[in-house]
C-alpha cells in the first residue's frame, strides 16, 4: 500500500504499527519499508499512510500528466524530465514555450479539471501496448502500467493518481525558463496551489495597506513609490 520512491516521486509517509515509515524502496527482494523501530518477524501489522501528503502528491502528479498531455497534443513536445516534491512539480519538455503559450495550456488544463474526466489505470500486455499510442520517458519491455485521462492523455507511470480530473482541483504554472533547448516548467496543483494563493493574497493585502493601493494595483503603486525613492535619493 505504501508507494516506494520512483519515477521522480518520493516514497509515501505514514506508520506501521505506530512506528514511523522513514523510507520505502523497491529492490530485487521486493518493496522494502524502513521503519523508525524494528517489529517482530512474522507479526501481522497495521499500516496507515499519511493521506494528506499522499493526496497532495496525487493531485500534483495527475496535474502534471494533464499539463504534459496537452503540451504534447498541441505542440508535439515530450516530457523529458520530472521531479515532484511536497511543494511543487518541476518538469522539462523538449521544445520552447513562451508565456502566452503556457497561459493557453494552463487555461485549457483547468477547463478539463472542471469537466471531471475519469483517470484510470491499466496493465496491458506488451503485444497490446505495442499497438497503443502512449507517452513514456523510458523504453518499456514488460510490466507496463498506463495512466489514462479520458480523451486527453495516455502515459506510462508507476505512481498513484487521483480518480478524476476534478480531484486535481486547480493547476497553476508559477515559473518557466529555457532549458537545454526546451522549457523547464514549475507548477502547483490542488491544495498546494490553494495554499500558495492564500500566501500571495495575504502578502498583497498587507502591501495594499502599506502603500494605500487597490487590490489589483499594488504593482503600479509600488512602482510609483520606488520611482519617488529614486528621485529623492538623487535629490539628496
Amino acid at each position: 500500500a505504501f508507494f516506494p520512491e520512483g519515477g521522480g516521486q518520493y516514497a509515501d509517509k505514514g506508520e506501521i504499527d505506530g512506528k514511523s515509515v522513514i523510507d520505502v524502496q523497491s529492490g530485487d527482494e521486493g518493496i522494502v519499508h524502513y521503519l523508525s523501530e524494528p517489529i517482530d518477524e512474522g507479526k501481522r501489522v497495521h499500516g496507515e499512510i499519511d493521506w494528506g501528503t499522499r493526496f497532495s502528491r496525487m493531485q500534483k502528479h495527475s496535474g502534471e500528466h494533464l499539463l504534459c498531455g496537452l503540451i504534447h497534443n498541441k505542440y508535439g513536445y515530450d516530457n523529458v524530465g520530472f521531479h515532484l516534491n511536497d511543494e511543487s512539480v518541476t518538469l522539462d519538455v523538449n521544445g520552447p514555450l513562451d508565456s502566452e503559450q503556457l497561459a493557453i495550456i494552463e487555461l485549457e488544463a483547468n477547463k478539463l479539471i472542471y469537466a471531471n474526466l475519469p483517470i484510470s489505470v491499466s496493465f496491458p500486455e506488451k503485444e497490446e501496448a505495442d499497438k497503443m499510442d502512449y507517452r513514456s520517458k523510458l523504453e518499456l519491455m514488460d510490466g507496463i502500467r498506463l495512466v489514462t485521462i479520458e480523451g486527453v492523455d495516455v502515459c506510462a507511470c508507476c505512481a498513484p493518481h487521483v480518480a478524476s480530473t476534478a480531484e486535481i482541483g486547480i493547476i497553476k504554472v508559477i515559473d518557466a525558463m529555457p532549458h537545454r533547448g526546451g522549457t523547464r516548467i514549475t507548477m502547483l496543483a490542488g491544495i498546494k496551489a490553494y495554499m500558495d494563493y492564500m500566501a500571495i493574497n495575504n502578502s498583497n493585502k498587507i502591501i495594499c495597506g502599506q502603500v494605500s493601493s487597490k487590490r489589483y494595483e499594488t504593482d503600479m503603486q509600488v512602482g510609483a513609490l520606488l520611482e519617488r525613492v529614486k528621485n529623492l535619493q538623487a535629490e539628496n
